[in-house]
């Protein structure tokens, strides 16, 4: 079993789905069986709601945000390494949305398509 120091491993990584296509960051883990001498990582959290537990701000642009978070099950991860590739597409997995809203805006930036 290989050992991963989750804080600077996983946290605010970016997502790649299977076709390589950038669909969020990793905003928390929900993990299980803290309380065992096994705990794991459950699933992946993706999305504003997870934000509330990063101090003042984080609750601050949470509740702006108005949007539901996602929950990626960490069977999904097919490797971590600079990012984090998961195995299913992002749409298959209910990711990606404020990616595509930010795109539109982005594209239209001269230059950004360098």
């Amino acid at each position: 079993m290989t050992e991963l120091d989750l804080a600077r491993g996983v946290l605010d990584h970016q997502l790649v789905d299977r076709d390589d296509r950038r669909c969020g960051k990793v905003d928390d883990l929900e993990l299980e069986g803290l309380d065992s001498d096994a705990p794991r990582v459950a699933a992946i959290v993706v999305g504003p709601p997870a934000w509330r537990a990063r101090g003042r701000l984080g609750r601050l642009a949470a509740r702006a945000a108005r949007s539901a978070s996602v929950r990626v099950p960490w069977s999904q991860v097919r490797d971590v390494g600079s990012g984090v590739e998961l195995r299913s597409s992002a749409s298959e997995l209910g990711l990606g949305e404020g990616d595509d809203r930010a795109r539109t805006w982005v594209e239209r930036i001269p230059g950004s398509s360098l």
